[in-house]
């Protein structure tokens, strides 16, 4: 049986037999899909880790296509939190990805037709989901300047303001991918996910799909959701400013903790894409469809472009400069 991303159900493709995973008894899954059985396998060519059903021996690697032996198997303590299941399928993937390179408009035509798709694969891609808590002291001397006139005379006049705030600032389910091989960029740009769909996780989700294991913990990822939730704070920040002309900071104390955080898979679908030569990489969100990447520019297009660019700027000048010589300034 696999994971049907269209009814949420485990599938039987012989019989049509579907079994609802919410309600699955916890004997099936242990008996059928136990710890034991969920193995774990290690990519000597790249260096991936991944995770795959029981009776899986050997495969071939989805991030770089090369053929892996079944190493050990996945520990309990290695077991996600919940999980984001797949809604969508692999032909419905194909069909998005088609239709998003059709709207290229720098792309190459040969790229456009989208028949060059060298694989596209289902994977879980392991994400830790941080809640934060930031307590911020700033201190800054604000100013509002006035003009007016008096007279034969025109005043302006500045009054300065000490201006302090303290905030207590959440923020919930920041999403940092834990994979060493995927592109951290890449995976930003997925964002957001549907977390009201979060599951608690259990193994039959993974059927006929891959599922990568962390590479780095919580802890050693902390810092980049820091730095994901740094521009909310400062903008959130900046807001409580408004109606001064000028906000100068004397002091700034941003104190971020870690509330709590869970391991999550999230579904990622990954298409291999080969166009002249050369293999393109994109990502498409398993619950919304939101495709990522950079595509191959057309050079010819990109001409075309900025010369068009060009020549509506001359043409603006020009009229501008014949609005000048005939009076009309």
């Amino acid at each position: 049986m696999g994971f049907d991303s269209e009814s949420g159900k485990l599938s039987c493709e012989s019989c049509g037999n579907q079994e609802t995973i919410e309600n699955y008894p916890e004997e099936l899954i242990e008996s059928r899909f136990s710890e034991d059985e969920a193995k774990e396998y290690h990519c000597e060519n790249c260096g991936a880790v991944l995770i795959t059903e029981a009776e899986t021996v050997a495969t071939s690697c989805s991030f770089c296509g090369a053929g892996v032996v079944i190493a050990d198997r996945l520990s309990g303590h290695l077991a996600p939190a919940k999980v984001i299941p797949f809604t969508i399928s692999k032909e419905e993937a194909s069909e998005a990805f088609k239709k998003w390179c059709r709207k290229g408009l720098l792309t190459p035509k040969g790229f456009m037709t989208a028949d060059r798709i060298k694989s596209i694969t289902g994977m879980y891609v392991p994400f830790w989901l941080f809640d934060l808590n930031s307590k911020v002291q700033v201190d800054a001397v604000c100013t509002k300047v006035r003009t007016y006139t008096r007279g034969d005379y025109i005043y302006t006049e500045t009054k300065y303001y000490d201006a302090f705030r303290d905030l207590n600032l959440d923020y919930v389910k920041v999403p940092v991918d834990a994979s060493e091989k995927m592109n951290d960029e890449l995976m930003d740009k997925l964002e957001p996910y549907p977390y009201e769909q979060l599951k608690d996780f259990k193994t039959p989700y993974l059927a006929g799909y891959i599922a990568e294991r962390y590479n780095y913990t919580d802890e050693e990822l902390l810092p980049r959701a820091k730095d994901k939730i740094s521009s909310y704070i400062d903008s959130y920040v900046s807001s409580t400013f408004s109606g001064y002309h000028s906000v100068s900071y004397r002091n700034k104390q941003v104190d971020t903790r870690n509330v709590k955080s869970d391991y999550v898979l999230l579904p990622v679908w990954m298409v291999s894409y080969d166009y002249n030569k050369s293999e393109h990489t994109f990502a498409m969100n398993g619950q919304t469809g939101k495709v990522v990447g950079k595509p191959p520019l057309s050079k010819g297009k990109v001409a075309m472009w900025f010369g068009g660019i060009a020549s509506g700027t001359f043409l603006a000048l020009k009229c501008f400069s014949l609005f000048m010589g005939g009076g009309f300034w």
